[in-house]
């Protein structure tokens, strides 16, 4: 592994989980790993589970951190090839991109939609700036389509909460539900898109559920099965993951508010004892009421320590595999 920006990255996702479930029942394993490395962290968007999570995992490596807030430290930077730099913008990505990885073993960076231009955001120009300019292994801390870490640690959750469940009679498959829900802003479409990607490569029964004309792009989803009825979709489901996202038809637009969306406990009731996930922060009341994100059901503190031994699976096999330097 070289590069960590979506589940093709991630090779045998069953045995990067397992991987990570070790690391998480020995964390400092590997301390010696990351000596006199350093992991360089690039936000050009707000971050508290990511910014944290990372830290921690490159920590519990040895490594040494270094944080940069990009858009508010730090020179304007101009990402477009061929720019006539005669406005705002003091320095280019080229260079920018090049010099912290002159500084830094390996490079995170965030960076999130503007969700004004479809074709703008999902070719994730500055994440792939970052790729071609820094001469050394990047990891996604949130593009402008994807969330990958998110992901995993939600696989890493699932496969945890599934393998510790009562002994069932019949061994089957966890169906995992994705279900949209309410939301008073315009939110991107990357957790989602990367959640659908990894389910589709996991080992579960995976639906989508959402309000007509909130489909996904169908890169992402064309194997999902789709219901545009909740009620339906939640029977019998094992685990329910709800996320609000903008339209990617009618790009960046909110197309619907209906708070029959939001996940109660009559909703929970149809499912199959399910549990609750959501990769936070969440509006409470607004996506999920508080009785079932303050229930037993709810797993979402879980899934976000589990962020960690995400992030710091990904580190440990880039470290194990190759030598920026």
């Amino acid at each position: 592994m070289k590069h960590f920006i979506s589940v093709n990255d991630a090779g045998d996702i069953t045995q990067l989980v397992l991987e990570a479930l070790m690391v998480k029942k020995y964390p400092f394993a590997d301390k010696e790993l990351g000596k006199n490395k350093t992991l360089g962290l690039i936000f050009l968007n707000p971050s508290l589970r990511t910014r944290l999570s990372t830290q921690c995992a490159a920590q519990n490596l040895g490594m040494d951190v270094i944080v940069m807030n990009l858009d508010k430290e730090g020179w304007s930077i101009e990402t477009k090839e061929g720019a006539v730099m005669d406005g705002s913008s003091a320095e280019h990505i080229k260079e920018a991109s090049a010099v912290i990885g002159q500084y830094c073993d390996i490079i995170g960076v965030r960076s999130f939609p503007k969700l004004l231009n479809r074709e703008e955001d999902y070719s994730d120009d500055v994440l792939n700036k970052f790729i071609q300019y820094a001469g050394v292994p990047v990891i996604s801390l949130e593009s402008a389509t994807l969330h990958p870490f998110q992901s995993l640690a939600d696989l890493i959750t699932i496969n945890e909460v599934w393998n510790n469940r009562k002994p069932e009679t019949v061994i089957r498959k966890p169906k995992v539900v994705l279900t949209w829900a309410p939301h008073p802003k315009i939110l991107p479409q990357a957790v989602p898109n990367s959640f659908s990607e990894w389910m589709l490569k996991a080992d579960v029964d995976f639906v989508i559920t959402h309000p007509e004309g909130y489909e996904l792009n169908e890169k992402f989803t064309k194997e999902a099965k789709i219901i545009y009825n909740q009620d339906e979709a939640l029977k019998n489901a094992d685990f329910v993951y709800a996320k609000n996202w903008s339209s990617y038809k009618e790009y960046g637009k909110i197309i619907s508010q209906d708070k029959n969306w939001m996940i109660t406990s009559k909703k929970m009731s149809f499912t199959n004892n399910a549990k609750f996930m959501h990769c936070l922060p969440v509006r409470r009341n607004v996506v999920v009421a508080d009785e079932v994100l303050d229930g037993s059901a709810s797993i979402v503190l879980q899934q976000a320590k589990n962020r960690i031994y995400s992030a710091q699976v990904v580190l440990k096999k880039i470290l194990e595999r190759y030598d920026p330097h």
